[in-house]
């Protein structure tokens, strides 16, 4: 899966999909994606992280908390 950094615009490959859905895990295993060669993997703060379409990642892969409301009531 693809991924794009608010940062800086490069798009990442996402090495590791059960990280990403993990709302627990804050971080992910990922390379660049420019040039011919497959890039080193580097770890990258989902929070930085959205989708090509320029949409955030859902919150419920980066809130650990997402549903504490439901819980509540």
């Amino acid at each position: 899966m693809f991924l794009k950094q608010k940062s800086t615009g490069n798009m990442v490959e996402v090495l590791a999909l059960t990280d990403l859905f993990n709302p627990f895990t804050l971080s992910i295993s990922g390379r660049y994606n420019h040039g011919e060669e497959a890039q080193d993997p580097e770890d990258f703060d989902k929070g930085d992280l959205i989708f090509l379409s320029g949409e955030s990642l859902p919150r419920c892969w980066t809130d650990s908390h997402y549903r504490d409301d439901e819980l509540r009531r």
